[in-house]
């Protein structure tokens, strides 16, 4: 995946949103903000994929309502990173042999490991929780970046309209 071009964006849309920020203070603590949408979003991917829901027979969402929730994850991920002054770059990637409940414990895991120490180590073990999740639900990277372009649209329209 091409993991500069995803950076590049990303930097686009978070400049393009803090510049309309109607005060500094509101800058003040948008990495902690941004912490909690990303955990909000992780839990809004989970939802979809229902897998933690023992007690419901009705199977997961439409592949692409999981892929979209899961490409908003992707934004905040890229945007924490950004904030902090790291990057990610490729490395392989191994089956962890867990299933979906334990990969969403283990992405909440990492998520909060780089709250604490945001770092380029916990960094790019969150990146890779959150890979390795979208492996397991079926994503390849070209889906992933076709869907991550096309929120990324969605998201600067939805700017340009006072969202």
């Amino acid at each position: 995946m091409d993991y500069e071009y995803l950076f590049n964006k990303q930097r686009e849309l978070d400049t393009y949103i803090e510049d309309n920020l109607e005060s500094a203070a509101n800058r003040d603590d948008l990495f902690r903000k941004k912490i909690l949408a990303l955990q909000v979003e992780i839990g809004e991917l989970a939802n979809e994929t229902r897998c933690f829901k023992f007690w419901s027979r009705k199977g997961p969402s439409e592949k692409s309502v999981i892929l979209e929730e899961y490409v908003d994850g992707l934004h905040f991920i890229l945007s924490v990173g950004l904030d902090k002054g790291l990057t990610y770059t490729s490395s392989p990637l191994t089956h962890n042999g867990i299933d979906q409940t334990d990969s969403f414990l283990e992405l909440y895991r990492s998520i909060g490991a780089f709250y604490n120490e945001p770092v380029q180590e916990t960094y790019v073990t969150l990146f890779q929780s959150f890979l390795q999740l979208g492996q397991q639900l079926g994503f390849n990277e070209a889906s992933i970046l076709k869907a991550y372009q096309q929120k990324n649209e969605v998201n600067h329209t939805r700017q340009d309209e006072g969202y």
